[in-house]
């Protein structure tokens, strides 16, 4: 634990000591979690919760050279990278870590990928090239924070960006990779910049500099000279994603929402910056993209209402190629194989909980290459949500999904709200345990609402919250609770919100704002002061938060955070409260949680406090996934009044 959080755990204690009638249950540690006032879970029901979390999944990454498959997927406590040698085989286990390894990326003509990995959560993720055979190098230099690693077509050099404690700007890293150690600093970047791709004769790179969610500039950066240029939009905000240089170099394949609300595959060609659209009137928002190595074909995944689309196109023509037809799904994971004849992606669906799948693009084959396990659920049990939208208080109609358990005679279902984070997030109709142990062991209606500020919907929808509109979002979730009342199958009196991260901070606000409509809340890592939260976020990622959500040090702003800011509302906050944090979390502090829960219990309100010693932003391994989410249903089930 930092020396941070150790301070802040002090400060926690003597207030909660202050505020002893709060706190009726002794403070206990199980391994590495924290219960303060947070009763014992019954042995039945932790049993019960088992399966959910024994449900494992397989998710695609890249291909190796050979055509094999580099997979993400548990044996034990948290993912690590696995080998799958064909369709069906064995997953050959390549990395051996306490800590999560989730992510890998091939390097070309090399037995050999580069993985990032961090330690306790904290998101310093430092990069490493491993070999299948066992043998593995460090790429990168300690105490710095290190992410998307490109190779260069040949697999001789690898380029990523890296920052360090509280510098919000990121450097681009050069290495080769015989002799990774003489890495070196390629480009002194400004702000959040990242690279995108090597260019065919590995001279150039593609950078991209992050402003917001929607405003993103390109760069090529000639390696010889070091100097880099604005391609594309030059002097206009365009929301950029990803890049691939085209076949010959003389273009770029990017992700583009100019002209247009949603983003879409375009060219464009770096002498003249003149874009060539290749989905022209697209409907719904393009995600994720892959060029096959030559740069004749493009495959992307479309997001329409929340389900994955595939889609092919020859680059040159823009003409649609024959693309696979998916079961209703989320896909995960997009990549062209060495050869470009086929492709690789992982799908989820509401009911089976992931595997790696690979498209041929000669014999149109859909090909299944890991058979991922339910853990002991039962399918029959797994429900299928449905889509519905609903109004609200502009007359704006807000997408959302409900899973409803079968229903009893006469009998009203309680309900469970869960509001993603980000805020530009979406929720996602994909296979998640804890939304089916809701519904199966409390027997409640879970709805997972896209309030304005999600993705998927494009960008006008996207900027609907931002800065001083903020509270604008958790209106929609007060006309959520309007449409609720109105449905004769659920119970209005029975409502519990659940939320992480900024949606933690909107189960806080909505505590506050519907006090009177909810039985209680489950705020996990949210943001109670919005002042503090920008202030103790990481350096890194602190001027992109102040895009969208407002600048603390601009007083106009400051007074809507000092107004909006759920700690300053807590007098209105009645009803029970569970609180969860990740003791090494660079996004929202500690002291967030930590300062909610005084504040709380300073006023004599019920909470319960889980801290994990060795968790971030979020719940990585599976152990202390068990235990927090069985948690969750021992308070909801208490605040729903569930037997």
């Amino acid at each position: 634990m930092t020396t941070r959080a150790l301070l802040l755990g002090a400060a926690l204690s003597f207030a909660c000591a202050a505020a002893a009638p709060a706190a009726d249950l002794p403070r206990r540690e199980v391994g590495q979690i924290v219960y303060d006032n947070v009763p014992e879970t019954p042995a039945a029901l932790q049993a019960a919760i088992a399966p959910y979390y024994n449900a494992r999944s397989a998710v695609f990454e890249d291909w190796l050279s050979d055509g094999s498959m580099l997979i993400a997927t548990r044996f034990g406590d948290v993912n690590q990278i696995h080998r799958v040698a064909a369709p069906g085989g064995a997953r050959t286990q390549l990395t051996f870590f306490a800590e999560p390894v989730n992510s890998a990326k091939a390097q070309p003509g090399a037995a050999r990928f580069v993985y990032p990995r961090d330690v306790g959560g904290a998101e310093y993720y430092q990069g490493y090239l491993r070999g299948l055979d066992g043998a593995e190098v460090a790429l990168t230099a300690p105490r710095t924070r290190n992410g998307g690693f490109v190779f260069s077509k040949d697999g001789q050099q690898v380029a990523w960006s890296q920052a360090t404690p509280g510098d919000p700007n990121y450097d681009i890293m050069l290495a080769d990779t015989a002799r990774p150690e003489g890495r070196r600093v390629a480009f002194e970047g400004t702000g959040a910049m990242s690279v995108e791709a090597f260019s065919p004769d590995g001279k150039s790179l593609l950078l991209s500099r992050s402003f917001s969610a929607t405003h993103t500039d390109l760069f090529v950066l000639d390696l010889a000279s070091g100097q880099a240029r604005q391609i594309g939009a030059v002097g206009r905000k365009v929301g950029y994603q990803g890049g691939a240089f085209t076949g010959d170099g003389a273009g770029v394949v990017t992700l583009s929402d100019e002209g247009s609300d949603f983003t879409r595959p375009v060219v464009i060609d770096i002498a003249t910056g003149k874009a060539r659209d290749l989905d022209p009137g697209a409907r719904w928002s393009t995600e994720a993209f892959d060029l096959s190595s030559d740069g004749k074909t493009l495959a992307y995944m479309v997001n329409e209402e929340g389900y994955s689309k595939i889609v092919l196109k020859d680059v040159a023509t823009g003409q649609a190629l024959a693309a696979p037809k998916l079961p209703p799904g989320v896909l995960t994971g997009l990549g062209f194989s060495p050869d470009g004849r086929k492709l690789g992606f992982s799908l989820s669906t509401s009911t089976s909980s992931g595997d790696a799948w690979s498209y041929g693009l000669d014999d149109q084959q859909l090909v299944r290459w890991t058979q991922s396990e339910l853990g002991g659920l039962d399918p029959a049990r797994l429900v299928e949500p449905t889509l519905f939208r609903f109004q609200t208080f502009d007359k704006r109609s807000i997408p959302a999904f409900i899973y409803r358990p079968p229903a009893k005679a006469g009998a009203k279902l309680p309900v469970v709200i869960q509001i993603h984070g980000g805020p530009e997030g979406q929720e996602l109709p994909s296979f998640n345990p804890r939304r089916q142990s809701w519904v199966n062991e409390l027997g409640a209606a879970v709805i997972i609402p896209n309030v304005r500020g999600s993705t998927g919907y494009g960008k006008t929808y996207l900027d609907l919250d931002n800065g001083a509109k903020r509270e604008d979002s958790v209106k929609d979730i007060g006309a959520l609770l309007d449409w609720v009342a109105a449905q004769p199958d659920l119970d209005a009196s029975r409502v519990a919100i659940v939320g992480q991260s900024y949606g933690g901070y909107m189960s806080l606000a909505v505590a506050a704002h519907y006090n009177d409509r909810i039985a209680g809340a489950i705020d996990l890592y949210g943001i109670s002061n919005w002042t503090t939260f920008l202030q103790n976020t990481e350096g890194y990622r602190r001027d992109l938060r102040r895009v969208e959500y407002g600048d603390e040090r601009d007083p106009k702003m400051r007074a809507v955070f000092d107004r909006i800011s759920p700690l300053n509302l807590s007098d209105r906050m009645k009803k029970p409260m569970m609180i969860y944090q990740g003791a090494n979390d660079p996004r929202v502090p500690q002291s967030e949680s930590e300062q909610m829960v005084a504040r709380l219990r300073a006023q004599g309100s019920e909470v319960w406090y889980v801290l994990a010693k060795d968790e971030g932003h979020g719940v990585s391994k599976k152990q202390s996934a068990e235990a927090v989410r069985a948690t969750e249903i021992v308070f909801l089930k208490k605040v729903l009044a569930v037997d």
